[in-house]
């Protein structure tokens, strides 16, 4: 009898990648990559070439149908596998990533009224232009002492889905008014590959602000805007599916896409980072997993429910059904290093980076680990797509602090390293500080091939740290999801146990790094607290200034 197989895709900031695995033991049999064609629309409107305001980003939906109709048959033949060996298919998505739809699930932008208006796109993850509308949630609740504030670490992002839904009522209400459902892609995919509408748990509770059973009422949203007192039960609700669930069956037209059988099981759809913890079978309470790519975002599994300063969200179930599932992130770490690598190092780092047939990434980090701690002279908060955990506010931007005429390119590059370092430290500290045990951090993700910046991160935070088995950690995770789906395993935990991979223990904090580090992350902690908790706004006038003059810019070009 052939051995069933499952099939994983990752829909990423800017590509999908599937995963054909093994269900016995996930042994992974083949992959391939598909890059959307129009990325990350953050600068012009493609439909237009109208310019976008500051800190917008978005995507085209038909971006990602790319990815079943290329990827997943350009996987099936690396791995050399028989379809009709395939018994289910999982996804997981960016969040919150956001569309508005039709009633049949049609994205608003497809629609040609709408098509030129950028409201009616897909909000990406990293849409941090409704920053206003969630200052003005957090504000509300504090005042009304709404019980499900503290759940989310007492502050509600720009990311999420009520602030970008209340963006789009207040600066686009035409599209706001055509908006059957608010979906997060998560859920639109599986919507495309199924034909039915599930609402995944995980998104609903951590982007979607659903605690126990509720979400905010309809008097709050009412004092918020009267038009958004009925989003809920207009837009948003839906029934819910379970992680690891069946959502539902592959369906003919998704079939012709993919290349697999009709009528396999489709899994419940996921987070990128929540369902990588099985993939790295960190499923465990006390190991935090970091999934390190353009952005990081913790997870952690826990038996007991706490208040945590500034994290992301905690959820019943967010990560596997029987535990609470805990969520903090930094919105920009890879982002933070291909920027400067893109815009602040001169060309002879590149020619010398040609002659030794490396990257430039490679090359600055070679540079950068001669320096002993501390000898670049320099402090970075790593803040160039603001703060996501534990300060939860947008409108902040990066500093480095203590350059001269002698600093060079390897120096910054270390710092801004070192800060990204400084910030998952913050957020570890802010669980452990709440009652939450952190004993072992676990990385995923593109960035545990730079093996000195894993050991930088060991040294910083002060603990072991083992790394995922997995190159496609997410993927890795969906399939495994698949698996539980389509019958293969009785639940997430022991599907994890059996097809999941980490190597533990791989880095070990070297106690004379770990002290100078110490001393390195106290000032960090000045610095952070200094320009993120009120002793200076000058960031936050410096966005807005920001914000003033592309708006003016804007009108002239009108």
């Amino acid at each position: 009898m052939p051995e069933p197989l499952t099939v994983g895709i990752d829909f990423g900031t800017l590509s999908g990648r599937a995963v054909v695995v093994r269900a016995r033991d996930g042994a992974e049999l083949g992959s391939a990559v598909y890059e959307y064609p129009h990325g990350v629309v953050d600068r012009t409107l493609p439909a237009t070439g109208e310019p976008l305001p500051p800190d917008w980003a978005l995507q085209v939906p038909a971006d990602y149908l790319g990815v079943l109709r290329t990827a997943v048959p350009a996987a099936l033949e690396v791995a050399g596998a028989n379809p009709a060996h395939v018994v289910g298919i999982g996804t997981d998505f960016t969040a919150c990533t956001v569309v508005p739809t039709t009633v049949d699930g049609t994205p608003l932008c497809e629609v040609p009224e709408f098509e030129r208006e950028p409201h009616a796109y897909v909000k990406l993850w990293r849409h941090h232009a409704a920053q206003p509308q969630a200052d003005r949630i957090t504000e509300l609740a504090r005042r009304r002492d709404e019980k499900w504030l503290p759940r989310y670490g007492g502050l509600i992002s720009s990311e999420w889905e009520f602030a970008k839904a209340l963006q789009v009522l207040e600066e686009a209400p035409a599209v706001y008014a055509a908006t059957a459902h608010w979906v997060e892609l998560a859920d639109w995919i599986v919507w495309q590959l199924t034909g039915t509408y599930v609402r995944n748990a995980c998104t609903a509770g951590y982007k979607g602000i659903l605690q126990d059973g509720e979400y905010p009422s309809a008097d709050f949203l009412r004092e918020l805007n009267p038009a958004f007192a009925g989003f809920v039960t207009d837009k948003l609700d839906h029934p819910l599916g379970r992680l690891g669930d069946r959502a539902g069956s592959l369906t003919a037209e998704a079939a012709a896409w993919t290349g697999l059988p009709e009528g396999i099981a489709v899994a419940v759809g996921n987070v990128d980072a929540h369902v990588t913890a099985p993939a790295a079978q960190a499923v465990e309470p006390g190991r935090m997993v970091a999934i390190m790519g353009t952005s990081t975002c913790h997870v952690l599994n826990a038996e007991e429910l706490r208040e945590v300063p500034g994290m992301c969200g905690v959820v019943d179930g967010g990560i596997v059904p029987g535990l609470w599932g805990y969520e903090a992130g930094q919105s920009g770490v890879g982002d933070i290093f291909a920027w400067f690598v893109d815009h602040g190092v001169p060309p002879s780092y590149h020619e010398a980076a040609r002659r030794e047939g490396v990257t430039l990434h490679e090359h600055l980090t070679e540079l950068a680990a001669y320096q002993a701690i501390g000898a670049h002279g320099l402090l970075a908060l790593d803040w160039h797509s603001g703060n996501r955990s534990v300060l939860v506010d947008h409108e902040l931007s990066g500093v480095v602090l203590g350059q001269t005429l002698a600093t060079r390119a390897e120096d910054t590059y270390r710092a801004l390293l070192e800060a990204t370092a400084f910030g998952t430290r913050t957020i570890i500290e802010a669980f452990q500080d709440s009652g939450v045990p952190v004993t072992e951090l676990v990385v995923a993700g593109g960035l545990i091939r730079n093996a000195f910046l894993m050991q930088l991160y060991a040294d910083v935070v002060n603990l072991p740290l083992s790394v995922i088995g997995s190159a496609q950690g997410p993927a890795l995770g969906s399939a495994i999801h698949a698996a539980v789906a389509a019958g293969a395993y009785p639940d997430i935990t022991a599907a994890a146990r059996a097809m999941g991979s980490v190597r533990r223990g791989v880095y070990q904090p070297v106690p004379e790094h770990a002290a100078a580090y110490d001393r390195l992350y106290a000032d960090y902690r000045e610095l952070h607290d200094h320009f993120g908790r009120g002793g200076s706004a000058v960031l936050h006038r410096l966005a807005a200034r920001r914000r003033e003059a592309a708006t003016t810019v804007r009108k002239g070009q009108s």
